[in-house]
């Protein structure tokens, strides 16, 4: 998440962008204004997720297996590749959602090595259940904080 609720000046941004060669105070401060709005999203989707009893990264684990066209599951090396999260994290998260009755660990037919996550029906449940909500914050309004804004922008 990005933490930096006031944006810097075009100003200040343009007294550090001097003491780099090809530094462009206008890009920085529109990826800083980039970086603002993505958390404020994320912020969204969190709370709404969070609400329902679900962490992102469950979410997201749901979203990569059930959008495979033709497979109902996946090993927790293809997961963790699909959503750029480490090993440990995934492991906790898996042990979570399989207590929780999301998904089930199934043998993997060609390698002993490894097991296929599969949700589960009430996993496949909740993911069909909670995405129009998630949509929603993926599409809401964001909150007017002031710091997306221009700081030097009049009107």
């Amino acid at each position: 998440m990005f933490f930096l609720k006031d944006l810097p000046t075009r100003e200040m941004i343009e007294g550090l962008a001097g003491r780099f060669a090809g530094a462009d105070a206008d890009a920085m401060l529109d990826e800083l204004r980039l970086l603002r709005r993505a958390s404020l999203r994320l912020r969204l989707v969190e709370n709404y997720l969070t609400a329902q009893g679900l962490s992102q990264t469950q979410f997201l684990v749901l979203t990569v297996i059930l959008r495979e066209p033709d497979r109902d599951s996946l090993t927790s090396v293809e997961i963790a590749e699909r959503l750029d999260v480490s090993r440990p994290v995934l492991s906790k998260t898996l042990a979570t959602m399989e207590r929780k009755g999301l998904i089930a660990r199934q043998p993997h037919g060609q390698d002993k090595r490894c097991v296929l996550i599969a949700p589960t029906e009430a996993g496949t449940q909740t993911y069909l259940a909670l995405l129009p909500g998630y949509c929603d914050a993926l599409l809401a309004p964001l909150p007017d904080d002031g710091a997306s804004k221009d700081p030097t922008a009049t009107g």
